[in-house]
């Protein structure tokens, strides 16, 4: 590791022209080259939004939220940066303008600001350049990697903007501003437009802001010609021009940067000591990655936040689907996904599930949909087709096993039938209470709790030890009460918590079926590419024919 700088430097990454450009991404490139150099780096990412946190938004709306090992609900670039930069994010990493306008005005109401007045500038711009260095002295950080949400030209970003600037005004030297900005190419010209971004460029410089980089988002290799046209308009380096195109895998990304130099511009500019990443793992990673597999399985997801409008998404299972293609590289294994509504398992029936390999039923909210997950769940029992429960998937797997082997047709979660006479999942006292107050936001079980899991079960053979951390969010819980005649029936409970002795982990007996499992944790959120979770590879192993 390098010896601590003598100040910290700051890395702005800004998006131009259209949102979802990739600054997540490139952000976390930009972080993993710089580690790998020996730098320590700390990043957080700036939200435009004013909720406190990302746990109440609907994952339509915004995507997968991302849980952090300390419970906090973020953005799912800070899964990115987890999955890239290869450690663990918090509540330092993650900010919006909600959390930021709160704090001023709670010290406001305290009298902290000793009767001035409080304006946008400077007491919301100082939180957030405080933000800033408060992440960078945590992680005693050389260099503190600023996302900024959003899109240059937004109203909501514009103090984030100002604090860039301010900070870049009483730190020259120490920072440098990365701007990640699509190039289009019509498909009635033929040839990729560099106009959007000379735009883009010019709102910062209206901002008060010069970049120093430009990542150009495009579907092929930046030409020459373009490169210069950038460093005309934009009052660059052609160098500093770094092309960004369309990739197979996100796990190249920083391959394709480091190949043109990036970090050690970025280390050059920042008066830093140029070193050479280690990215020999990295490497390794990617061949993995795009090499040919030795099996294929098809693995069934029964979800109901696939459809916006008239559009299909992955992105409110941002998290279960990077943990798959985890497991599947590690596995030598190509994974064909395929996505299926539960409400049309309702509709339509179980048949259109199919003969899939393996059966996943991951996190979900509420009564819409529901009865389609349970149906997908008891069409995995009858069919000995290996299936794995994440959370919501956990808890209607068990009303499954209540309803096809207990027969009990009534059988339910009283988040959806409160009046059902086998409330197999149910709420426990202190969360009804928050329920009363209607207080939904970070009120829920959240973050990493520790399981202990019983030997000799599938979860103990999988985990390979008694006590483990799973991440957790989720209000509802397994009833006890019931416990006695599912384990007589064949149903395993393998993991209770720690600390309250509630049901964690659920399997079915070997003899009833081949590999059924269902976690009240999310091991998702924990899965990295280069350390795929336990329980992810299992199911595809199972799913392969290769569990034993």
């Amino acid at each position: 590791m390098v010896k601590c700088i003598l100040s910290m430097k700051y890395i702005f990454v800004s998006g131009g022209v259209i949102s979802g450009i990739g600054k997540g991404l490139t952000s976390a490139s930009i972080g993993l080259l710089l580690k790998q150099a020996g730098y320590k780096v700390a990043p957080i990412k700036f939200e435009n939004y004013l909720n406190l946190d990302a746990g109440t938004i609907n994952p339509i709306e915004h995507g997968d939220p991302f849980l952090c090992e300390d419970g906090t609900e973020a953005d799912m670039d800070i899964g990115t940066y987890e999955k890239i930069i290869g450690e663990d994010m918090g509540k330092e990493n993650f900010t919006t303008i909600g959390q930021i306008y709160k704090t001023v005005i709670d010290r406001e109401r305290r009298h902290e600001y000793n009767g001035e007045d409080v304006e946008a500038i400077p007491h919301i711009t100082d939180e957030i350049i405080e933000r800033m260095k408060t992440v960078g002295r945590k992680h005693k950080a050389d260099i503190v990697l600023v996302e900024l949400g959003g899109t240059a030209g937004e109203y909501q970003n514009v103090f984030y903007y100002e604090a860039s600037r301010q900070l870049t005004l009483r730190n020259p030297g120490d920072v440098v501003h990365v701007h990640v900005s699509y190039v289009p190419t019509p498909k009635h010209l033929g040839e990729p437009k560099t106009k959007p971004t000379q735009l883009s460029v010019r709102t910062l410089n209206s901002l008060g802001i010069q970049p120093d980089f430009i990542i150009a988002r495009s579907e092929e290799y930046m030409d020459q010609r373009r490169r210069d046209r950038f460093a005309l308009f934009c009052n660059m380096q052609p160098e500093d021009i770094i092309s960004n195109p369309d990739v197979d895998h996100v796990y190249e990304i920083p391959l394709i940067l480091h190949k043109q130099k990036l970090e050690q511009r970025i280390m050059h500019k920042l008066g830093l000591k140029a070193r050479e990443p280690k990215l020999d793992e990295w490497k390794a990673l990617v061949d993995r990655i795009k090499a040919k597999k030795k099996k294929t399985v098809t693995v069934a997801i029964v979800g109901k936040y696939f459809g916006t409008g008239d559009y299909q998404l992955k992105d409110a299972y941002a998290a279960l689907f990077d943990a798959i293609d985890h497991a599947g590289w590690s596995n030598d294994v190509e994974v064909k996904t395929v996505l299926i509504d539960s409400q049309k398992v309702e509709t339509d029936g179980d048949k259109i599930i199919g003969m899939p390999d393996g059966i996943i039923v991951p996190i979900g909210w509420g009564e819409r949909g529901s009865e389609g997950m349970i149906s997908a769940a008891r069409y995995a029992i009858r069919n000995k087709i290996p299936y794995l429960g994440l959370c919501y998937g956990m808890q209607l797997g068990s009303v499954a096993f209540a309803r096809e082997v207990l027969q009990w047709a009534d059988a339910n979660t009283t988040e959806n039938d409160e009046k059902t006479k086998h409330p197999i999942i149910h709420l426990i006292e202190n969360q009804k209470s928050l329920m009363e107050k209607r207080a939904y936001g970070g009120t829920m079980r959240l973050g990493g709790w520790e399981e202990k899991i019983k030997k000799g079960t599938l979860a103990y053979k999988i985990y390979g030890k008694e006590n483990v951390v799973v991440r957790h969010r989720h209000r509802y819980e397994f009833n006890n009460d019931f416990a006695k005649d599912f384990e007589k029936a064949g149903l395993i409970i393998s993991g209770r918590s720690v600390s309250e002795n509630l049901v964690e982990v659920v399997e079915l007996d070997s003899k009833i079926h081949p590999f059924f499992i269902g976690t009240q944790g999310h091991p998702e959120y924990s899965s990295k590419p280069l350390v795929p979770h336990p329980i992810f590879t299992a199911f595809l192993k199972a799913s392969a024919g290769d569990w034993k």
